[in-house]
Formats: structure tokens, C-alpha cells, sequence
């Protein structure tokens, strides 16, 4: 398992390789021109060729239509438009938006400014130097951390964790993060795999990973809880959840 270097990341020069971000969006008005505008940053200054495609599941606040924005701003070819008709779950989305994806690496975070693009170029580093199939993001080894949750909050995400590693045994430490890179090809066997649409996919996708032998690689992150919008977590989300967590015990 790789560990974050306190130095500053060095990415390797160019090699041909291309990231697609995969940005599945619901009600981030506010969110979408921040954090598009930080992952161009991050991609033009260390010199990675990318591009962003955004599935918006026909958000009442006129999501899309910032994104369309967005698109002329920084170019068809940089911002990708995946548009779908309503909410049909954040699995399915990021399927969706890959079966557009013209990049050889996969990355996935969330769009309410949770995770910082800044932590991408350590990612990659991290993968060139292990040829890992996966790298995920975790907010509990190393220095990683959680700001701005309150303590129920803390207790429910590092319960769920604790539960979830006890009876599946993944072999990371943060199974339900969403802040990571895959490689393409290995997206792809891992999407046609999982059978969860909801949150669950998450940790049912780093169960699969293992389940089909892919390296997984971590790199500690910092997450932040969002400043604009609602948390797409709710009760059912919750109990959906446990439910997954008693399929792959005994699916695994």
C-alpha cells in the first residue's frame, strides 16, 4: 500500500495518457463552477491531459444549464455533457458518463467540493509507481482527516466503515470513500460487475476489485463537508447500506 510523501508531488512527464473525470451531478448550481474551475487548475499546471464529463440527472436548479457554460468556456473537447432524464442512481450514472470516456484512466469524485483536486497528481504518482489498477482515497490512515462533519456524523461514517471491513475484509481503509482513479479497462470489468445503483456502489466496487484480484492502492485525503446544497444522504441511502453490506457478505 502506498504512502502520501510529505514533498511535493512530482507527476511523471507526459506519456499519452489521458483522464477522464467522471462527475455525476444533482442540484450543484453553486458547486459545478468551483470545482470544474479547480480541476482545470490542477490538470493545466501539472500538465495532464484530461477531460470532464458531467451527468446531470435533470436537476430542477438548472445544473445543466451552468454546465452548458462551462463548455463554452473551456471547450467541447475539456467539458463532456452527459445529460440523463431524472435520478436513476450513482452507479448507472458513472457507467454512463465511462461509455463516453476517451481517456485511458478513470477518475471519480464528487462534485459538491468534498474532495480537492489537489490530491490528483499524487494519485497518479501513486499508480505509476505500483501499476495499480486502482487508487482510492481514504480519510482514515496516514494524514487523512474529516472536517466539518459534527460527531454523530464522524461516528456514523467510522461505524459504517468498522462494520463493513469486519465482515467483507477489502483490504483498505476507507471503503466508502468516492474519491478515486482507476484504469479504464479495469473501470470497466468493475462496472459491468457490481450490482449496486445507490451509494452502496462505492464499497461494493472496491469488493469487486478484490474479488477480481486488481491491485488497490490509497492515498490519504482530506475530506470536506460541502458548503453549498444538501447532502444526497438520507435514511434510505442508510438503510440501503446495511442491506448491501449483507448481499456481498454473502456474494463475496
Amino acid at each position: 500500500m502506498g504512502k502520501r510523501s510529505s514533498t511535493k508531488v512530482s507527476v511523471p512527464e507526459a506519456t499519452g495518457d489521458k483522464y477522464s473525470v467522471l462527475l455525476p451531478t444533482y442540484n450543484e448550481r453553486q458547486n459545478l463552477p468551483v470545482i470544474v474551475w479547480l480541476l482545470v487548475k490542477t490538470f493545466t499546471e501539472h500538465k495532464i491531459d484530461y477531460e470532464i464529463i458531467i451527468v446531470d440527472d435533470n436537476s430542477p436548479d438548472g445544473t445543466l444549464e451552468i454546465a452548458k457554460q462551462l463548455q463554452k468556456l473551456y471547450g467541447e473537447n475539456r467539458i463532456v455533457l452527459r445529460p440523463r432524464a431524472g435520478k436513476l442512481g450513482l452507479g448507472t450514472a458513472y457507467g454512463y458518463g465511462a461509455q463516453e470516456a476517451t481517456g485511458n484512466f478513470v477518475i471519480i469524485l464528487d462534485a459538491d467540493m468534498s474532495h480537492h483536486p489537489k490530491f490528483i497528481p499524487e494519485y497518479i504518482r501513486l499508480q505509476k509507481k505500483y501499476n495499480y489498477d486502482v487508487v482510492t482515497g481514504t480519510r482514515y490512515a496516514g494524514n487523512g482527516g474529516v472536517y466539518g462533519w459534527d460527531l454523530r456524523r464522524k461516528l456514523i461514517s467510522r461505524g459504517a466503515n468498522y462494520l463493513a471491513t469486519v465482515a467483507l475484509s477489502p483490504g483498505v481503509t476507507d471503503l466508502t470513500g468516492s474519491f478515486r482513479l482507476y484504469k479504464k479497462h479495469a473501470f470497466e470489468k468493475l462496472i459491468a460487475a457490481t450490482k449496486s445503483k445507490g451509494y452502496v456502489f462505492q464499497m461494493e466496487i472496491i469488493v469487486r476489485a478484490r474479488q477480481l484480484g486488481l491491485t488497490i492502492g490509497e492515498v490519504p485525503i482530506t475530506f470536506v463537508d460541502r458548503v453549498f446544497g444538501e447532502s444526497k444522504l438520507g435514511g434510505d441511502e442508510i438503510v440501503n447500506y446495511m442491506k448491501g453490506i449483507w448481499m456481498l457478505f454473502w456474494d463475496t
